[in-house]
């Protein structure tokens, strides 16, 4: 299971995808969030601000977790 920020001690996970939510959902969920991703970056690259490119940096890291999570479960189910 990938995760996307852990918590507390023990650790928590606070963003992931669970279990039994369809693939098909988790990915749409994802291609908006890297849509959005996509126009901080174009954002803040015109406008020099580092705050959206930060944000956006941020955000595809969760992305890639996110997406890394249905891969693993995807593989599991075969």
């Amino acid at each position: 299971m990938e995760t996307f920020l852990e918590a507390g001690n023990p650790t928590l996970d606070l963003l992931r995808v669970q279990p039994g939510v369809p693939v098909d959902d988790a990915y749409e969920h994802v291609s908006v969030l890297l849509g959005y991703c996509k126009h901080l970056v174009r954002e803040g690259d015109m406008e020099d601000d580092h705050k959206m490119l930060g944000a956006a940096d941020y955000l595809l890291a969760l992305a890639k977790a996110l997406m890394n999570d249905i891969e693993i479960a995807k593989n599991k189910r075969h």
